[in-house]
């Protein structure tokens, strides 16, 4: 079972607590400094780590490892309330020389169709596009 606590600190700004370690949320107002993320910046956070995690231990055991991965996400809110996500597109920057490509992408592949939990989940109310990008250094 998963089991999240939530601490309010003050103003907007929360707590989170797991097993697995703490960190802040933060709407702020009025002008005052963020002090954690946003729910929704969460949702995106958790998007492309959930994938992250999938494709970096793929390519581990594949043995087509990489310099650099970085994953970006974007996403458009709906006008009306309560907005959420919608269009979503996570796109896979892979950093270095001499890539294995059939093997990075059958790792996006798996961790896409299989194991992201994260993307399944988005996948219940919205479109999500991937896309890999090699960048030679």
């Amino acid at each position: 079972m998963a089991k999240i606590e939530v601490i309010w600190k003050d103003n907007m700004l929360f707590e989170a607590n797991h097993d697995d370690g703490s960190f802040m949320i933060d709407n702020p107002v009025d002008d005052l400094e963020s002090r954690g993320m946003s729910p929704k910046a969460l949702m995106l956070s958790s998007l492309a780590g959930c994938g992250g995690l999938d494709v970096v231990s793929l390519l581990k055991k594949m043995r087509a490892e990489v310099d650099d991965l970085k994953i970006q996400v974007t996403a458009d809110l709906t006008e009306e309330h309560p907005r959420i996500y919608k269009d979503v597109v996570v796109t896979y920057r892979f950093f270095g020389s001499d890539f294995k490509k059939d093997k990075i992408q059958k790792a996006v592949d798996l961790s896409v169709e299989r194991y992201c939990g994260v993307l399944e989940m988005f996948r219940k109310f919205t479109d999500v596009t991937v896309n890999i990008e090699y960048i030679e250094q």
